[in-house]
């Protein structure tokens, strides 16, 4: 755990909120893969009902964030990023378990999440109980035309 970690959930658009994570996703994602949304991206899945944005940070420094939409009894975990100097401290853990705490409080029954097959991110979505569902060969393409492959991950959650 990160001494002073602070997670706080927005679930309304929040421009404050969409510029911290966009100040973890700028240096979050490498641009070969292509996989950084925009800001008006986020700020669009934002007004969908259902949604919730869960920023990480510590002295008001944000560090990590968690995106997550849900549909009648099911959520997809559709971003999950974490500053490169953060990495490997807890943070991605603790954005992962607090994102599935909220979703069970909300009677939701499973998570699923697709991830680049080469993301290190696996191992931790492995370790928090997620199973594999699919492989999509060739479903990401990267900035340099190279394609990469997505897995699918689920997890079901008993309330």
């Amino acid at each position: 755990m990160i001494p002073g970690l602070s997670l706080v959930r927005h679930e309304q658009p929040d421009r404050h909120a969409v510029a911290d994570a966009m100040h973890v996703m700028d240096r979050a994602f490498d641009p070969v893969y292509g996989e950084a949304w925009t800001a008006g991206q986020l700020a669009g899945v934002m007004t969908m009902p259902g949604t919730w944005l869960t920023i990480a940070s510590v002295d008001a420094a944000p560090l990590g964030f968690a995106l997550v939409r849900s549909v009648l009894d099911e959520c997809e975990l559709l971003l999950l990023a974490v500053d490169p100097p953060w990495r490997g401290r807890g943070a991605g853990r603790d954005l992962l378990h607090h994102s599935l705490s909220t979703a069970r409080s909300r009677g939701i029954t499973s998570m699923n999440l697709e991830v680049r097959a080469s993301n290190l991110a696996v191992a931790l979505y492995e370790k928090a109980g997620f199973e594999y569902v699919h492989r999509r060969p060739g479903y990401y393409r990267g900035k340099d035309g190279q394609l990469h492959d997505a897995l699918s991950f689920r997890i079901d959650m008993l309330l």
